[in-house]
């Protein structure tokens, strides 16, 4: 799946305790509103004269904003047949012109057409659900036609939405649904998505638009249509009772675009980014309703609820294919904590010989700051920093022997708590160069130089979804030398976003906003952080495929590059010292009972994750499913009788809580090694 496309639902984006977007006022034939033009014409100059690419929007853009529209519209090559595509073709050289003289009523004409697609074919899903299937046939069925062309004839494409609906009502057959209920949910499913389209507005239709212009120039760049504007300032400014995370429709899918620190779902930590949700049940034992071809915000009404209530979500896990075995999560409804928001810390005990290593773990969920208190000259604000330098006063108390900090899911935050918290642990120098649109290049420097408060063992541990922030610490302690950066290589996120308001700018209301993208970072070595991330000196195994995550499988993200080095003093080369470690951590993964059955976890989801086609013959998906499960209670039965525990009957009887963090659990193991190390090298000094 092309994660750079998103389907047009996907324009509504919401957060579940922190939301964005509303409803839409029914409209089936719609047209170019009032502000339209003159939202286009200045859109297309602070593109072209402040984004950090300096574009042209020429016809070669045009080309591609065509394309990325139509991607929009049908991105699974399920509503359009590939003659229409080619009637709209004669609007391709023509939209860099359209977009400067404001005259966009095409970008309409073509969504109006996608409308009464939608309805034909919505009508005749119904239609063939009249009669159930032969679930005995063997056939396959492509779920994912983002790659391929768009159908030649009408006959091709009811094909393919005979093997969608048929696929779609085996899935739920197998849950032990009849066919008559089945036909109802379907129907339902499939009426909802009909009536989804025909609530959209011009707005949504332009603010779609908009982003497809905004997306060919990098995938961070975009525009808020102005009610979606002022819904995203309302949510910025008050707290709502859900899961905490943030959500986006993408195809008929509610889907987990992240989740958000201090939330619910970061507290329980079983939802992951890109899951699906298929159905929504309330409290412990309520019925599950189906939600699949949902809108999105009807979908947030019933996740939402009073606050300590218990909200189930079935979820079609991240990257399987649908129908595909579900999973069940139980989340209790709360708050956006800020104590949950802020850093925390543990001692992990890691035994080598006749020694116990006590290693200190700061997990740190976001780079957070209480700016308004700071700027009020509050001198107890909140902020990573001085959490962290709490924390690490803390655990030197206890006589740590190492500490990692853990920045997995660690999106960013304030770049300022970057450069202070890099300051920890480096004694002076610049942190990270940022490079606006016009060149000038401003290096940011450790805003607090002198003796850095730890200079033990340190390693700092990401993965993928490690970004922005994250990626400026991360790289600034491997370029200092002053510690191993561990994990997966991070995000590749290195661009700089500056906010708009067309409002202002056009001084009245209804305009909207622009977020542009205005600028890079790059380390103190010259290169950037965007597009490749920061490398770890010792990789972990993860489940998160870097071919599905990441700023790299982003069709129009900014490359990376180099600029010059600025002047900055590492401490001594640790390559030799990761050389050991490295060979370290490799011994144990053919020995380590958690780190074995982390690996073969990983290698039977990308299985998994890798199928294109899937079965529609009942008797083979059942035995699928059954294969599925037996292989993985076999996994974690070894992993049980490995650690001298009894192995389980089945899946119900293995709880979440058996499983250890096996990666954190990793990294503090990486950093005993490095104490012993450190240690064995002073104590030959000593000798010496």
């Amino acid at each position: 799946v092309k994660h750079s496309k998103q389907s047009f639902a996907g324009a509504f984006f919401w957060v579940i305790g922190l939301t964005i977007a509303g409803a839409s006022n029914a409209a089936t034939n719609l047209a170019i509103g009032v502000k339209h033009p003159e939202i286009s014409k200045r859109v297309v100059q602070i593109m072209e004269e402040l984004h950090y690419a300096k574009p042209q929007i020429d016809n070669s853009l045009s080309s591609a904003i065509l394309d990325r529209y139509l991607d929009s519209l049908d991105s699974n090559r399920l509503y359009f047949l590939s003659t229409e595509i080619a009637t709209f073709g004669r609007y391709r050289y023509e939209f860099d012109e359209r977009l400067r003289s404001g005259e966009l009523q095409p970008v309409f004409d073509i969504f109006n057409a996608f409308s009464a697609r939608t309805e034909e074919r919505v009508s005749y899903a119904i239609e063939i659900l009249a009669n159930e299937p032969d679930f005995n046939l063997d056939e396959t069925f492509r779920f994912d036609r983002s790659e391929l062309s768009w159908p030649v004839s009408e006959a091709a494409l009811r094909e393919i939405w005979r093997k969608r609906i048929k696929n779609d009502g085996l899935g739920l057959v197998l849950t032990g649904k009849t066919w008559a209920e089945t036909v109802e949910i379907l129907t339902e499913r499939y009426t909802r998505l009909a009536k989804r389209v025909t609530q959209i507005t011009s707005d949504d239709v332009f603010e779609t638009f908009m982003n497809a212009v905004a997306h060919t120039m990098d995938p961070h760049s975009s525009y808020l249509s102005p009610r979606n504007s002022e819904e995203y300032r309302i949510a910025m400014s008050l707290s709502y009772e859900g899961i905490g995370a943030s959500l986006q429709l993408q195809e008929d899918y509610v889907t987990i675009i992240n989740i958000i620190p201090g939330g619910p779902a970061q507290v329980d930590g079983q939802l992951k980014p890109e899951d699906r949700i298929t159905a929504v049940g309330q409290g412990t034992g309520g019925e599950l309703v189906d939600v699949i071809g949902w809108r999105l915000d009807d979908v947030v009404d019933i996740i939402r609820g009073p606050l300590g209530t218990t909200v189930r979500l079935q979820v079609l896990p991240a990257g399987a294919a649908p129908g595909s075995p579900e999973q069940l999560i139980s989340i209790v409804r709360d708050k956006v904590k800020l104590e949950e928001q802020a850093a925390k810390s543990q001692v992990l005990d890691i035994p080598r010989g006749d020694h116990d290593y006590k290693i200190g773990v700061i997990s740190v969920p976001s780079f957070y700051q209480d700016h308004a208190a700071r700027s009020q000259g509050d001198a107890e604000y909140t902020s990573t920093t001085r959490d962290v330098t709490r924390l690490i006063s803390e655990l030197k108390s206890t006589k740590i022997d190492g500490l990692v900090i853990d920045l997995r899911a660690n999106g960013g935050g304030h770049l300022s708590e970057a450069t202070e918290l890099s300051g920890l642990f480096i004694e002076r120098g610049p942190v990270v160069q940022l490079r606006e649109t016009q060149g000038r290049v401003q290096p940011l420097d450790d805003p607090s130089p002198g003796e850095a408060i730890y200079s033990g063992p340190l390693a700092v541990l990401v993965d993928r979804y490690s970004a922005s922030a994250s990626e400026i610490f991360a790289a600034a302690i491997q370029d200092y030398e002053r510690g191993v950066v561990v994990g997966q290589q991070t995000f590749g996120k290195g661009s700089v976003q500056n906010l708009f308001s067309l409002d202002r700018i056009m001084r009245e209301p209804g305009y909207g906003q622009l977020t542009l993208t205005i600028g890079k970072y790059y380390r103190v070595t010259g290169d950037s952080t965007q597009y490749q991330g920061v490398e770890p000196d010792i990789q972990l195994p993860s489940s998160i495929d870097l071919d599905r995550v990441g700023e790299s499988i982003r069709d129009t993200a900014l490359p990376y590059d180099r600029i010059r080095p600025t002047r900055f003093r590492a401490k001594q080369s640790l390559d030799d010292e990761i050389q050991r470690l490295e060979a370290q951590h490799t011994a144990r993964t053919t020995t380590d009972p958690n780190l074995n059955y982390l690996i073969s976890d990983i290698a039977a989801f990308k299985t998994i994750r890798d199928v294109e086609t899937i079965s529609l013959n009942l008797s083979q998906r059942t035995i699928e499913r059954e294969n599925l499960d037996k292989q993985q209670l076999e996994r974690a039965n070894l992993r049980r009788v490995a650690l001298g525990l009894n192995p389980a009957e089945s899946l119900e009887d293995l709880s979440s809580e058996d499983t250890p963090d096996i990666l954190l659990e990793e990294a503090g193991r990486i950093v005993a090694d490095m104490a012993a190390l450190d240690a064995a090298g002073k104590l030959l000094t000593k000798l010496n």
